[in-house]
């Protein structure tokens, strides 16, 4: 990581303890970007429906790979790898980022607060599982070539979460009218 940065591992060091710390990093910036697109994406937007926003919701993280990647990891292992302080700050700026992510989707949506949470955290889930899915390791990507009934498996991340996020919200629209 450090080569592809033009970096010897000695200078990381000096700002990171750890590779841990210096992905968790990238993860809480990740949270402080997707926050900005979102932001300048639905800046005077108002009344957007449910399908727009879920479309809305997988396009902006798609455009952000690393993020997607690192959405899998930081449950896994990086935040249990780092000192109780930078978990702290981690789980303050991404709380915080998520919490604004809420109130813009709110004011520029239809869709409550309490639908929003669902559709983020499955929007969440399935972009940690996904984008590993859609972005096999060479070895994978190999096995898929001489396999290619078990191609399917590596699917096209984008489309994929753009229409199960738009059901999902769907759902989420047709459960509080059932309920209502």
């Amino acid at each position: 990581m450090t080569e592809a940065a033009g970096l010897h591992p000695s200078a990381v060091r000096r700002y990171f303890a750890s590779k841990e710390e210096l992905l968790l990093e990238l993860a809480e910036r990740g949270w402080g970007r997707w926050r900005e697109l979102l932001a300048i994406r639905v800046a005077g937007v108002r009344e957007l429906p449910p399908r727009e926003l879920a479309a809305l919701l997988a396009t902006t993280l798609a455009a952000q790979p690393l993020f997607c990647d690192l959405l899998t990891h930081v449950p896994l292992g990086l935040e249990g790898e780092v000192d109780l302080e930078r978990a702290r700050r981690y789980k303050t700026n991404s709380f915080a980022a998520y919490d604004e992510i809420v109130d813009l989707l709110v004011a520029c949506g239809t869709l409550t607060a309490e639908q929003l949470h669902d559709l983020i955290a499955a929007a969440l889930g399935m972009t940690a599982n996904f984008w590993q899915l859609a972005h096999p390791t060479e070895t994978l990507a190999e096995l898929y070539r001489q396999e290619p009934r078990w191609a399917h498996v590596a699917l096209d991340f984008e489309p994929r979460l753009t229409r199960l996020l738009q059901a999902t919200a769907t759902g989420l629209t047709q459960e509080l009218r059932q309920s209502g």
